[in-house]
């Protein structure tokens, strides 16, 4: 059986909402209230937001003429960039983990054939980014 967070309280939800007023809403406010995973969840947004550049570099490698990054849905690109942190930054954290909790988050933003497709993408990213 699959454990079902609501959305407040699944970090990688936090997480894809605060990028995502961040990156396309220019008057959010990046606050941080109080969470059991707070200090986490602030660590993936900043680095995130302060290594996008490297990111979305690492990304267009990765997939080349594949996709056009900037075409994508923007939560495409908030999963993808907060996923991509998270590989190169965070090499004690497991893979399959990470895949997994982005995932889980997705399914609050997206439908289940996006769900499918994130997923190989960011399976892919996964292996280029770790190997």
């Amino acid at each position: 059986m699959r454990t079902v967070f609501s959305p407040k309280n699944n970090p990688r939800v936090i997480i894809i909402q605060k990028l995502y007023g961040n990156f396309f809403n220019d008057d959010a406010q990046l606050l941080f209230p109080k969470h059991r995973f707070k200090k986490f969840i602030k660590d993936i947004v900043l680095g995130t937001i302060e290594r996008e550049e490297v990111l979305i570099e690492e990304i267009k490698k990765t997939f080349g003429n594949e996709l056009n990054f900037e075409k994508m849905d923007k939560v495409f690109q908030v999963i993808l960039k907060s996923f991509a942190y998270e590989i190169l930054y965070k090499p004690n954290v497991s893979i399959n983990i990470i895949i997994k909790e982005y995932l889980d988050a997705s399914n609050f933003f997206l439908e289940l054939s996006q769900t499918k497709y994130l997923n190989a993408l960011i399976d892919k990213l996964a292996k280029k980014l770790r190997s």
